[in-house]
């Protein structure tokens, strides 16, 4: 996702690539795009552009003629217009021939010339989005790179805010206060200080001053000093004493902008130095676990006490896959001769398992047989003890006296007695 740093150098690109072209005609959308149209339209007008965060703004300019006798056609522009354009998950911007133009060209501005040429804003995804006669949204924090006085002020002010209740890992993802800063940034930038992704954000921010005492009262907006070996960068996480987060979320930005363009390049794929630079986004020996909102979070050691539960990093997962997908030596043999081994001893166990059904077959008709002895001679001793209880019962049955009690007596002295 394009953070504050790729965003800037869209608008540096733009102008790089703009400048001293004129274009001309309407703004065209993409009948796909559900973007709102740009009302716009002139026979002569250039483009510039400015960021701020995660924000792009392209102003469109009508260049008047020199001649005077020539007149403004109705419903032509002239006043400029502001485009504020938000990248989302893919947005970037292009400059080709009309004949090139790529598929997910979703904004496009035609240049006045043979052969045209259209500088258009990409979005495969199409998460991007875009407002005619738009501002910088009022929602936003100050641009963490070029407007860090403000930036810092505003943080250090409103540290009682709930906002400030969440890990600090969340929070640097709230544009309200962190205006450019994404999920790369935030891994290098806690990575850099040893700070745990998942502890309070209150408790990291707290003693900081509105002011960079680590800094010159106007930082430089190219500023290359290098962090690593800062002052501020050195200390590392203790309870209540870590280094100037806000420096940071300040001067890693910059890295990324200074690495000359090498960080967003529409027409090149080879992002080697970019790679290069990073130290814990997506970089091998690293633990990533996906906070409260779903986004995933590189980080090193402990994550921290604020970390979700049941959280799982897939460190190791990640690792089997490379090992998969990788490795072609003797291993993969091993592991097949294994697997082999433990389906034979399977297909064994399933042998003896249907094998002793059959051994109860013939065991059964042995106990049958002796079952039916045990009970001819159960029979044998039981039948004269059934003889005398019918006896008894014909004796109670022939006596119709009332008195049954002495009879009854009587009939249990003459079982002793017949015992």
């Amino acid at each position: 996702m394009p953070e504050g740093p790729e965003l800037h150098l869209a608008s540096l690109y733009v102008n790089k690539m703009c400048a001293g072209v004129v274009f001309t005609g309407p703004v065209r959308k993409s009948e796909v795009s559900k973007n709102p149209d740009v009302p716009f339209t002139c026979e002569a007008y250039c483009i510039t552009a400015a960021s701020r965060g995660k924000e792009v703004k392209l102003t469109l300019t009508p260049m008047k003629s020199d001649d005077p006798k020539e007149r403004m056609k109705v419903g032509q522009a002239d006043q400029p217009m502001d485009v504020v354009i938000r990248f989302g998950m893919s947005g970037y911007f292009r400059f080709t021939t009309e004949d090139e133009l790529p598929k997910h060209a979703h904004l496009r501005f035609y240049s006045k010339e043979t052969p045209c040429r259209v500088l258009s804003f990409v979005d495969a995804r199409r998460f991007g989005s875009w407002q005619p006669n738009g501002t910088w949204q009022s929602d936003r924090g100050p641009c963490v790179m070029f407007e860090y006085e403000s930036f810092r002020e505003k943080v250090v002010s409103h540290l009682s805010d709930r906002a400030f209740d969440k890990p600090i890992c969340e929070v640097l993802l709230n544009q309200k206060y962190f205006n450019g800063i994404g999920n790369y940034l935030r891994a290098e930038i806690l990575f850099r200080l040893n700070i745990p992704p998942f502890v309070s954000a209150r408790t990291v921010l707290e003693g900081l001053e509105s002011e960079d005492l680590c800094e010159n009262k106007k930082p430089l907006k190219n500023d290359t000093t290098d962090t690593k070996t800062s002052d501020c960068a050195k200390q590392k996480w203790v309870k209540g004493e870590t280094g100037d987060l806000l420096r940071l979320c300040h001067t890693v930005p910059l890295e990324v902008v200074n690495l000359g363009g090498k960080g967003y390049n529409p027409q090149k794929t080879d992002y080697s130095d970019f790679k290069a630079w990073l130290q814990c986004y997506y970089v091998d020996g690293m633990k990533s676990i996906g906070d409260h909102n779903g986004r995933t979070m590189w980080f090193k050691g402990d994550p921290g006490p604020m970390a979700p539960k049941d959280s799982k990093s897939s460190k190791a997962k990640k690792r089997a896959k490379k090992e998969d997908g990788h490795d072609y030596t003797n291993k993969k043999k091993v592991v097949r001769k294994r697997s082999e081994s433990t389906s034979k001893k399977k297909v064994v166990k399933q042998e003896t398992v249907t094998k002793t059904p059959k051994k109860e077959k013939k065991a059964r008709p042995k106990e049958a047989g002796t079952k039916r002895r045990e009970a001819e001679k159960s029979r044998e001793v039981t039948a004269p003890q059934h003889e005398k209880g019918s006896t008894a019962r014909r004796r109670k049955s022939s006596s119709a006296e009332p008195a049954a009690g002495p009879q009854r007596r009587s009939g249990r002295v003459t079982r002793q007695n017949s015992k």
